[in-house]
């Protein structure tokens, strides 16, 4: 057992006296002294203060906190540590994301060590509690008035020590508080404080008080008042400080510049920087404000970057704007196959820039499925235009100071990212994708899309003002470009200031003409191969692409194509450069393994109670089957298949279409008396909802109800009545795409859906036959090719006599 050294023998019977000895967890703190009755914060980062606080709460030990004599000591041990100091109550416990702790304790007694237990991996001591006395003297009292008077003349020079602060000592009128917390609270020594801690007699520990407090109020004044056995006490941080204040008030008194090399050089680059003026003033400001400030503060840095920022932004620096129409045309040509739409748009923008030079430039929202080029397009549009390109990515982005900056309050604030872009560009003037604008969220920091009204109006944008910068910037000349999977989830006033350009799915022949006009080259040039060593045919492509691959743009093809060229890369490495390989459909086995992909259309069609639908979604079109099957019940209508709401009434509505319409459909008129329904949407892990699927699900329970099976060949979409009308749906372009990929020929829609049929390639038009209906009882005319519904009546009478 290891003895802390303690007073003479006497002051240790006297502490046997004061009070019974206990156990103790000791938490070392350096570079501060905890007083009885005060409340601080302490952050616990180190290992042997982590364990005494999950010890002393494991155990339900009192916290012992003792200062350290070397506060450079990181595993401090008994030796290391003063005898006297503090029990502490912990009132609240903070885990934060490194690992470590923040407590927020309670001095409540003096304590004195009398020996020690453990001294690691925790120090653990036996101690005593002191009582206080309570003084009653003249001079105490005087004492506690003097040293509260100190204090207030400390408050009016110090500005650590707040009013809050000179409010709770005037309201103490215990002598030993009035000194704990008077001293507690300024600037001092760890070891004059400490002293004042291990002082018991509380008109002794008044005495000490007073002195140390009138030392810190001599300290503030400076000059004559120093006293000078208390001038001998400063250390050598305090006596830089007070002679580099009273070289700058010298200095001001005598008129002499005090600019040192920085500020020269920050006010060259000034003059030399085009801004505006009200920048240019703000920015002037803040140099002067720089020459003030010691370089080895902190808030030194602080301007010093604000000021870098300043000079480094492009507030009047454009590029010059590329505005033949046809060269931009060819760029945007060389680059991306089809998109005319888009294309189309920013040669009308070059086109009015020529007529009219300070045209704004458009706020542009590229919409689409993953894979259709949507950035790269930004990237052409910017080299067709001669302008720099910036790319930001909005996914996952939550914080409002992401795109604001932060206020230069806090520590390590910067600007927005818009700024950061600017910065980056170095011209004011690029074409700035936003990019996943959809993907946009939303938390406790603040709403970001908020914060990108502003920055995408065009009334408002000319004056964007970044919390960081807290300047305007122009951000009026700026192509903003926003890329988008789908429109539902951009909040209605950020859409609203954006002009839409919808960037529709490839067909198989567009995927063609990219693969040979860009993804073919460009994989083999990334794997190190030549034209001469490897050709692609046209069927292989096409095979790729409908049977290894099922998307709306060209990601996976890619990827495939980048499967065959290492795959033939590492032939010809083995081989030693063989002959020329050519890539056909029946090789592709080899190379990407079985076929991913049927057309499963005729297949799953293959009995009654299923029909195929067509549906939109985020990445494309598709195609959906439906089935539907009858059981013995009373009725009822079972739904799975994780539909939302809209889908389930479409399917209740069409069960009621049927029911009162049983006769005419050839379907027994008592089947909701004598069977359970049952509709299921297959992929039952995809959310699924919306009104299109009406025609569908009616025609599955027809079907089923009469026994016959639904063309094979056929797929369908539109919303249902309790009348039975058709009514138009959305998203045909990309049904039908979806349809055409998985073989399917004959397409029923909407009569109001034909002028839909513009969006769609030619190609496709003439590949596929349409139908457009406006009543149920032409779509199931269609849909069962072998009866229409008058000859299905006439054979449910037959069967109804069979039965008599």
């Amino acid at each position: 057992m290891v003895r802390m050294k303690t007073n003479d023998k006497s002051e240790h019977e006297e502490i046997l006296r004061s009070n019974v000895p206990e156990t103790y967890l000791v938490l070392p703190l350096r570079n501060a002294v905890l007083f009885p009755r005060q409340v601080v914060p302490l952050t616990i980062g180190r290992g042997v203060s982590l364990r005494a606080v999950r010890e002393a709460d494991r155990e339900d030990l009192p916290l012992l906190i003792l200062a350290q004599r070397d506060p450079t000591v990181d595993s401090p041990r008994s030796k290391d540590l003063y005898t006297t100091g503090t029990v502490a109550k912990i009132l609240k416990t903070y885990a934060l994301p490194d690992g470590t702790k923040s407590i927020l304790v309670q001095g409540m007694d003096r304590v004195r060590v009398l020996s020690v237990t453990q001294d690691e991996p925790t120090v653990r001591v036996i101690a005593y509690r002191l009582n206080e006395a309570p003084a009653a003297t003249s001079d105490d009292a005087a004492a506690v008035a003097a040293i509260k008077k100190v204090f207030h003349e400390i408050a009016d020079l110090s500005d650590e020590i707040k009013p809050e602060h000179v409010n709770l000592l005037g309201t103490l009128d215990s002598p030993g508080a009035v000194a704990d917390i008077a001293v507690s609270l300024v600037a001092a020594g760890i070891a004059e404080k400490q002293e004042i801690l291990e002082t018991e007699n509380v008109s002794e520990r008044l005495r000490k008080a007073q002195t140390l407090l009138s030392t810190c109020y001599s300290r503030l004044e400076i000059g004559d008042k120093i006293r000078t056995d208390v001038q001998e006490e400063v250390n050598k941080t305090q006596r830089e400080y007070f002679l580099r204040e009273q070289l700058k008030a010298i200095t001001k008194e005598l008129g002499e510049n005090n600019e040192n090399e920085e500020t020269r050089e920050l006010k060259s680059r000034l003059s030399r920087k085009a801004m505006p003026d009200e920048v240019r003033k703000t920015a002037e400001k803040e140099i002067e404000r720089l020459g003030k400030i010691q370089p080895s503060s902190a808030e030194y840095v602080v301007a010093r970057t604000y000021l870098e920022w300043i000079l480094d932004l492009p507030w009047q620096v454009s590029t010059p704007d590329r505005l033949e129409i046809a060269a931009a045309n060819s760029i945007l040509e060389r680059d991306h196959y089809g998109l005319g739409k888009a294309k189309q748009r920013i040669l009308e923008y070059l086109a009015v820039r020529k007529l009219k030079n300070d045209m704004r430039g458009p706020i542009l929202c590229f919409v689409g499925p993953p894979g259709v080029g949507k950035t790269s397009l930004g990237r052409s549009i910017a080299n067709a235009l001669g302008r720099k390109f910036v790319r930001l990515s909005l996914g996952g982005v939550s914080d409002e100071s992401e795109i604001r900056g932060h206020r230069r309050t806090y520590i390590g604030a910067l600007p927005g990212r818009i700024i950061q872009g600017l910065k980056k560009a170095g011209s004011n003037n690029p074409v700035f994708v936003l990019d996943e604008i959809d993907k946009l969220g939303r938390d406790f920091r603040g709403d970001p899309s908020s914060a990108l009204l502003e920055v995408l109006d065009p009334e408002q944008n000319s004056s964007f003002s970044d919390h960081y910068i807290e300047v305007p910037f122009d951000l009026s000349n700026v192509l903003f470009i926003a890329t988008a999977n789908m429109l539902e989830t951009i909040p209605p006033p950020l859409r609203d200031r954006m002009e839409i350009v919808e960037i529709p799915s490839y067909v198989d022949e567009e995927k063609l003409g990219i693969a040979k006009g860009f993804l073919v080259p460009k994989q083999l040039a990334a794997h190190g191969i030549t034209d001469a060593q490897v050709s692609f045919e046209e069927s292989a492509i096409l095979s790729m692409i409908r049977n290894y691959t099922r998307e709306a743009g060209v990601r996976s093809l890619e990827r495939r194509i980048a499967d065959v060229c290492r795959a033939i890369a590492k032939n010809i490495v083995e081989n030693g450069g063989a002959a020329a390989v050519t890539v056909t459909p029946e090789s592709l086995s080899r190379y990407l393994g079985k076929q991913v992909f049927f057309s499963e259309v005729i297949e799953r069609i293959n009995r009654p109670g299923i029909a195929t639908g067509l549906a939109w979604t985020p990445v494309g079109g598709d195609i959906l089957f439906i089935e539907a099957t009858k059981i013995k019940g009373k009725g009822n209508l079972i739904l799975t298949g994780q539909l939302g709401d809209v889908m389930k009434e479409s399917a209740q509505a069409a069960l009621s279409y049927i029911a009162s319409q049983s006769e005419r459909l050839g379907v027994d008129e008592s089947f909701r008396e004598r069977f359970d329904l049952h509709v299921h949407f297959p992929a039952g892990a995809v959310p699924k909802d919306g009104p299109s699927a009406g025609v569908t699900i009616l025609t599955a329970l027809v079907s089923v109800l009469t026994g016959r099976a639904v063309r094979n060949d056929l797929a369908m979409t539109g919303e249902i009545t309790l009348r039975g009308a058709v009514l138009p749906v959305g998203g045909i372009r990309e049904k039908l795409l979806a349809a055409h990929r998985a073989g399917v020929r004959t397409v029923i829609l909407p009569e109001k859906n034909r002028r839909d049929l513009d969006e769609v390639p030619e190609k496709v038009q003439r590949e596929m036959t349409f139908h457009f209906v406006r009543e149920m009882e032409d779509v199931l005319r269609l849909a069962f090719a072998e009866c229409d519904v008058a000859k299905a009546a006439s054979k449910m009478a037959d069967q109804a006599e069979v039965r008599a």
